[in-house]
């Protein structure tokens, strides 16, 4: 568990599997752009705590890092940074 690594946190290790691992299923529940974004999207009064993230993400298992990267695109979108500039599949050009 890399959590177990001084200095990983719950939400670094969250980001590496998702990112340089490629795991399907990890959605990264401390993540401040997710949450944003996710409020933003399902037109919520507040920004929904990691446990209301994690309990919204049960129906997009085992995909919720594609969710992660959709919720993360329109966050980045919405605030005029495109998604080019920031690569959201690591290892990918982007034209």
């Amino acid at each position: 568990m890399l959590v177990a690594f001084k200095g990983i946190g719950k939400w670094t290790a969250d980001i590496y599997l998702l990112s340089a691992l490629r795991r399907p299923d990890i959605w990264p529940t401390g993540d401040l752009a997710l949450a944003t974004a996710v409020q933003e999207v399902k037109h919520l009064r507040q920004r929904p705590s990691p446990e209301r993230l994690e309990k919204m993400s049960a129906p997009w298992r085992p995909w919720r890092a594609v969710a992660a990267r959709l919720f993360w695109h329109h966050y980045l979108s919405k605030r005029g940074q495109r998604t080019s500039e920031i690569s959201l599949l690591p290892g990918i050009a982007h034209a």
